[in-house]
């Protein structure tokens, strides 16, 4: 099957979002969503998510599934707010608890934040399927940027969020918490041997390698085999192991970092409001 897949890219966050639909029926699922949010002045807007909005009910879709393909440390999920406006149902990994229970001591959360994923509509488990309409998609835990990084498979596509990228851009970085090296080379790995070559990968995001005067983020299993700068064929794991950890070491942390975890370990829900009605979110000093 060769599901229809349309991109939505938000260059303030080098994020694509998809919407994948059946190639012959109505409906669809929400990939990896993005909630505007200026850090200047902490305020959010819905411009990404309207645009998601207005195609959806333009070609009569109907939503069945709004997907994370893990908990996003650059971008805020506008996952409640899509559903509120096209129904659908919230899922990720199930894996989201280790990452839950990392932040929650990071951030020092209310201890009414529950570390059991009940935030989501749905943990999906390692090689569980589920339906979007005709359509069969399979899970696969593919772990190593964060510890809930799954890749959804659906026919001849899969979204692999931020795990790979551009063949000439290379792989995920591994040094958030839980994050690590060793298990994304093996997840990486899984992915290019288990799929077929001419499987389209989909990428979260895009940052224009050097010489490319283009965004992009589509490819294939067979041109990260050949090409991909980090881990193509040959590329042993303690190869890609030194090369992650002293690349990782030069990298500065994502812009929305600390914003987007807390509100993505909700599910997209900001922070419990105070008593005087606002949400609030926290910046750990000297602690990332």
């Amino acid at each position: 099957m060769t599901p229809h897949v349309t991109a939505f890219f938000d260059e303030a966050t080098y994020t694509v979002s998809y919407v994948v639909r059946e190639p012959d029926g109505p409906h669809a699922a929400i990939i990896d969503s993005v909630l505007d949010f200026d850090p200047k002045s902490g305020r959010t807007s819905t411009a990404s998510a309207d645009r998601i909005i207005a195609f959806v009910r333009e070609h009569g879709l109907t939503i069945d599934w709004i997907l994370e393909t893990h908990a996003h440390a650059d971008h805020l999920s506008a996952a409640p707010y899509l559903k509120a406006a096209l129904g659908g149902r919230i899922g990720i990994g199930e894996h989201i608890t280790e990452v839950q229970q990392i932040f929650k001591k990071i951030f020092n959360l209310e201890k009414t934040f529950n570390t059991d994923g009940a935030q989501f509509d749905h943990l999906f488990r390692e090689g569980e399927e589920f339906r979007i309409g005709g359509m069969t998609a399979r899970v696969m835990h593919t772990p190593g940027h964060t510890p809930a990084d799954v890749t959804y498979v659906i026919g001849d596509a899969a979204f692999v969020g931020d795990t790979l990228f551009m063949p000439d851009y290379g792989t995920a970085r591994a040094d958030f918490p839980g994050g690590d090296a060793r298990q994304l080379y093996r997840s990486i790995r899984r992915l290019l041997e288990e799929l077929p070559p001419e499987t389209r990968l989909f990428l979260c995001h895009d940052y224009k390698a050097p010489g490319r005067d283009h965004y992009a983020w589509e490819t294939t299993v067979a041109e990260e085999r050949g090409h991909n700068l980090h881990v193509h064929d040959g590329v042993s794991e303690e190869a890609f192991v030194a090369m992650r950890t002293a690349r990782d070491k030069t990298l500065a942390m994502p812009v929305l970092l600390l914003p987007s975890v807390q509100v993505n370990i909700r599910a997209g829900q900001l922070p419990p409001p105070e008593d005087n009605a606002v949400s609030y979110l926290k910046i750990p000093v000297n602690v990332i």
